[in-house]
This record gives structure tokens, C-alpha cells and sequence, in this order.
């Protein structure tokens, strides 16, 4: 793609991004409901878990496939896709019966969790393989583009946390459910209506098998995503949120509602201050002024320096024995700068998985690479629920460290030399 037709396909990224904002919003807003509605209905944290379980597994199998459907029909038609079926999970959502047994109401929701992972997934890989694409050319552009769509995507998620704990507390789950389908559902509209030119629109001569990259790096890469991910949502997707309700609920209706806030508020928080670091990744990082190699090399270096926070945190929480207020404060505030500095290396990873593949080839990378970041999230939700049932948060951490140790591993094993778009390392 040629410097003009870049330009001219600015208008196109725009409209990709704003559609991937609002799917962001109503995903984080679906998360919060889902996870705080069902756990005042009684279920445990293993419970809680499978209830996002076919979520993840979705993602996996979605971005497996997302990448040949992109090449093949264009990124228009996933992005349409995953927004109508969002829209579609929503309104099915909506009917769940809180009359049921509790073996029915998993089954169910985790089936609509599962659609509404496919829709997530077709989406974010709509939009991030978009900024290969249109992004300028050279590895600072690059990586100032990927950090502008990520960064304000996750603060947008964030927001949508805050969004649905704020929803089920003053709304009700049902009628917040089909609020969130309603606008969506104008969104899609919209998008369709003045969706401009600018994007892929496919190849019939896409092969499935294309999808398997034989590029080291990106596969390198892919596995140090999984353990990445997989070290923040042993944490975040049912340990913490669980814990914080149990220290903060006093049982009592008002109680229940604080406690509503005061998670949301702490998911919310977390959520975009990770989106504001990656946004200034690029700068932290001195991405204009050093060579891609250099940023090859720092990936093994910042997981490393993550992984020294939930050790700490692990320590303190298995130290300290009961809760105590000091210690919710000190948790807060040590999961805030494991926040930051997970900014930084999933940033640093959106930008190389985009550097190490091809223009040709560039659907097909980005999703095999999600699909490592899905597996990630179902690694980490999996253990998320078994951990704080045996070990409490404390183990939640522990696991993480683990986790981000074999991530820098992985990372350790990338080639600085390998630049197949000609961003001189």
C-alpha cells in the first residue's frame, strides 16, 4: 500500500476504531454484570469461572479461523459480523430466568459467553490487522498507531467495567442488558451506513492452511502472549473481584451495592490506566529514537520486570493472613503498577507481531497471534477459579509470577534480525 493510498484510507480506520469502542464498551460492561449478578445468586469462584470459560475457548478457535475468513471475504464483512452477533448474544442474555437451576443457568450463559467471544475476536482482529494496513510506513509509525488503538480501546473497556457494575445496581441485569443492545445495535447501523472505502475486501485464493505461520518470531512471540495473558487473568477475572466483594459486602443490600462500586470502580481504574500506558508506550519506550532490534530484545526485559510485582504481592497477602485493610489498600495499589508495567509488554507485543509479519500475510498473523491471546485468557480463567478456591488471592499471585516467568522465556527467544516489511533493525 502505497503512502497515498494510506492517507486516503484514514477515514476507514477512523470508523474501524469508533465500531471497536463501542463493542469494547459493552464487553466490559458484560464482564462486570455477568461476573457480580451471578455472584450474589450464590455461585463459587470455580463456577464463576466456566461461566467465561467458552468465552476463551471461542477466541481460540475464532482467531484460528478469523484470519483466513478476513482474507478470503474482507475485514468489513468480520467487523459486521462480530458486531451483529454482540448484538444477537445481548438480546439472548436477556431472557436468562433467574428461576433456574444453577446447572441450567451455567450451561446457558456459557454458551451466549461463547458468542459473544466470537464476536470479540472478529472484531479486535478487524481492527488491529486495519492498522497494518493504513498505519505510515517505518517502525515508529507503526508502533505509535498500534499503541493509539490498543490504549484507548482497553481505557474504553475500562469505562464499560465501571458501566456495568454502575448498571446492575441502579438498572437490574435484564433491563442493562437490553439497554447495551440497543445502542449497539445503532452503532452497527451506523458503521454499515457510512462505512467508507479503504479496506481489504478479501481473495478467493486464501488458503486455510496459511493461517500456521512459519515465521519463528511471530510464533516465538505468540507463546510468550499466552503466558503473558494468562498471568493477568489468574487474578483479575474472578480472584480479585471475588476477594474485594468478600472484604468490602457486609451482606446488607447497601453493602452489596458499595461493594458493586467499589470493584467496578477498581476494574475500571486498572483498565484504563493500562490503555493510557500503552498509549505512551511509544514514548517510554524511545521507539523513535532505537533501532527495532532493540525493541525485539526489550520484550524478554520487561517481562522480567513484571514478574517481581505478584511475587511481592503474593508474599505480603500469605504474610498479612486474614485480610486487613492495609493490605486491600497495598493490593490496590501494587495491581495499579502491575497495570502499568503490563502496559508496556502487551503494547511492545501489538507492535512486533505487526513488524515481524507481511502485508500478504497479515490477516493470517494477527490471527493466529489472538488465538494465543485467547488461549492466554482461557489459561488464565481456568486457573483463576481453581487457585482462589485452593490458595485464596495469594495463590491467584503466585500463579501469575510463574506464568510471566515462562512468558520471558519465550520472549527471550526472539531473533532481532528478522524484519519482513523493511523496518531496519
Amino acid at each position: 500500500m502505497t503512502a497515498a493510498d494510506r492517507s486516503a484510507g484514514l477515514p476507514a480506520y477512523i470508523a474501524v476504531t469508533a465500531a471497536y469502542w463501542a463493542f469494547m464498551l459493552t464487553d466490559g460492561a458484560l464482564r462486570m454484570l455477568v461476573l457480580l449478578h451471578f455472584h450474589t445468586l450464590g455461585f463459587s469462584p470455580v463456577q464463576l469461572a466456566y461461566l467465561f470459560v467458552l468465552y476463551e475457548v471461542a477466541g481460540v478457535v475464532t482467531n484460528l479461523c478469523a484470519g483466513w475468513i478476513a482474507a478470503r471475504f474482507g475485514l468489513t464483512m468480520t467487523l459486521y459480523a462480530g458486531l451483529g452477533l454482540q448484538v444477537g448474544a445481548l438480546l439472548v442474555l436477556a431472557q436468562l430466568d433467574p428461576g433456574w437451576a444453577i446447572g441450567a443457568s451455567v450451561i446457558f450463559v456459557m454458551a451466549v459467553q461463547g458468542a459473544s467471544g466470537v464476536a470479540k475476536d472478529l472484531t479486535k482482529m478487524s481492527s488491529k490487522s486495519a492498522v497494518k494496513l493504513l498505519a505510515p510506513t517505518g517502525h515508529a509509525g507503526l508502533f505509535r498507531w498500534v499503541a493509539v488503538l490498543t490504549g484507548s480501546k482497553n481505557a474504553v473497556k475500562g469505562c464499560g467495567f465501571l458501566l456495568g457494575a454502575a448498571l446492575l445496581a441502579l438498572a437490574g441485569f435484564k433491563a442493562a442488558v437490553l439497554g447495551m443492545a440497543a445502542v449497539l445495535a445503532l452503532i452497527l447501523v451506523a458503521v454499515v451506513w457510512r462505512m467508507p472505502t479503504g479496506l481489504p475486501t478479501g481473495r478467493k485464493d486464501a488458503k486455510f492452511r496459511q493461517v500456521f505461520s512459519g515465521n519463528s518470531n511471530v510464533n516465538w512471540l505468540s507463546a510468550a502472549r499466552v503466558f503473558l495473558f494468562g498471568a493477568r487473568d489468574v487474578w483479575f477475572v474472578v480472584g480479585i473481584p471475588i476477594y474485594f466483594y468478600a472484604v468490602l459486602s457486609d451482606g446488607s443490600e447497601a453493602g452489596n451495592r458499595a461493594a458493586f462500586f467499589t470493584i467496578g470502580s477498581f476494574m475500571a481504574v486498572w483498565t484504563i490506566l493500562y490503555g493510557v500506558v500503552q498509549g505512551l508506550a511509544p514514548r517510554l519506550l524511545q521507539a523513535d529514537r532505537r533501532p527495532a532490534a532493540a525493541l525485539v530484545s526489550a520484550a524478554r526485559g520487561w517481562a522480567l520486570a513484571l514478574l517481581g510485582v505478584p511475587l511481592l504481592l503474593a508474599a505480603l497477602v500469605w504474610g498479612a493472613g486474614a485480610p486487613a485493610t492495609w493490605l486491600t489498600g497495598t493490593l490496590i495499589a501494587g495491581l495499579l503498577v502491575f497495570g502499568a508495567i503490563f502496559a508496556v509488554n502487551s503494547a511492545l507485543h501489538s507492535y512486533l507481531i505487526l513488524s515481524f509479519t507481511t502485508g500478504a500475510r497479515v490477516t493470517m498473523d494477527v490471527g493466529f497471534y489472538y488465538m494465543a491471546n485467547a488461549a492466554g485468557r482461557l489459561l488464565g480463567t481456568l486457573l483463576s477459579g481453581l487457585t482462589y478456591q485452593w490458595g485464596g488471592v495469594a495463590l491467584c499471585l503466585l500463579t501469575a509470577a510463574v506464568l510471566l516467568g515462562l512468558s520471558a522465556l519465550a520472549a527471550g527467544r526472539l531473533s532481532a534480525g528478522a524484519d519482513p516489511e523493511g523496518v531496519q533493525a
